[in-house]
């Protein structure tokens, strides 16, 4: 099939094919920028970490004053094409006071993102060191983006927030939803495989294992058929609860009461009261309290008591 062929067949489904172009519309947020930005979220809240070369303390307030003003040019440009896209009666503004209020919650988001080094840390007796939790656990990376990416959802930027998000999903495969509460000292040992919905809600000192979903039941539709935004879909899992490697909880009216552990390979749609813990024995599912100090235990591929 020669070049101009191909051509033609191309225009022809741009015609034809619709609802995958974007012709003619306002000028989306640039896929490149998103990422170019992660990094360099990455790079305020730990610096020092991420540089090709080492960075004295002395020289950080002129390398913060550049870093601050290329990220406040690109951040504030790319959240005004994410509002342009929602039709913002007044894009530009609101996307300088956007950028502003996200920009002064770094120091704050810095103080959360340390107890998730710290949980992890003292949550995996692997970690030889703070400095390499921070440069080579996936959890840091994509815990990080989702509480900067959650500022945004909150203040109602389309697009952009769940751009930088998956940033980290496709780095890490750690699917965190911007929408997701999240409290302090938030682990996931090993990362792969785990989705949080948009409305799951996390407690403090919580640690999740691989695989683990915290997801949807089922999708509520409209008269069309179309499913129903913005209701609470996915689970609230309380303080210090910790969910083992592909553990599935599904509901938004599901709820992990706190200090709960849920076994391995659990599949749950019922809500679990304070102090319990679930697991399958001989293929069923077992929901007791927790007994003082206990905990699980991998054994042969299953978990036990």
């Amino acid at each position: 099939m020669k070049s101009d062929a191909i051509k033609q067949a191309l225009l022809e489904s741009y015609a034809r094919d619709g609802g995958i172009n974007h012709l003619d519309g306002v000028n989306l947020p640039a896929q490149d920028v998103v990422s170019e930005l992660a990094r360099d979220f990455m790079h305020v809240l730990f610096p020092g970490y991420f540089q090709q070369t080492g960075l004295a303390r002395n020289d950080v307030p002129a390398w913060l004053d550049g870093l601050l003003a290329k990220i406040d040019q690109r951040l504030t440009t790319e959240i005004e094409k994410s509002l342009r896209f929602a039709k913002d009666a007044e894009p530009t503004a609101n996307a300088r006071r956007i950028a502003n209020d996200l920009l002064a919650q770094l120091p704050e988001i810095r103080r959360i993102v340390q107890t998730d080094v710290t949980a992890a840390f003292t949550g995996d007796p692997a970690a030889r060191s703070v400095e390499e939790i921070i440069v080579a656990y996936p959890c840091v990376l994509a815990i990080s983006l989702q509480r900067i990416a959650h500022v945004l959802y909150r203040l109602g930027v389309p697009l952009l927030p769940r751009m930088l998000t998956e940033y980290g999903h496709e780095r890490t495969g750690v699917d965190i939803h911007p929408g997701a509460r999240i409290g302090t000292h938030f682990f996931i040992d090993h990362c792969a495989g785990v989705v949080i919905g948009e409305t799951a809600t996390i407690g403090n000192h919580v640690k999740l294992y691989q695989g683990v979903t915290l997801g949807a039941k089922s999708f509520e539709v409209d008269n069309a058929g179309n499913p129903v935004k913005g209701v609470k879909r996915h689970p609230a899992i309380g303080d210090h609860v910790t969910i083992y490697a592909h553990a599935t909880i599904l509901g938004g009216d599901t709820v992990i009461g706190s200090n709960s552990v849920i076994g391995g390979n659990v599949w749950l749609l019922k809500s679990i009261a304070p102090n319990s813990i679930a697991y399958y024995k001989s293929d069923d599912l077992v929901i007791r309290a927790r007994e003082k100090k206990e905990a699980m235990v991998e054994d042969a591929g299953d978990w036990m008591i």
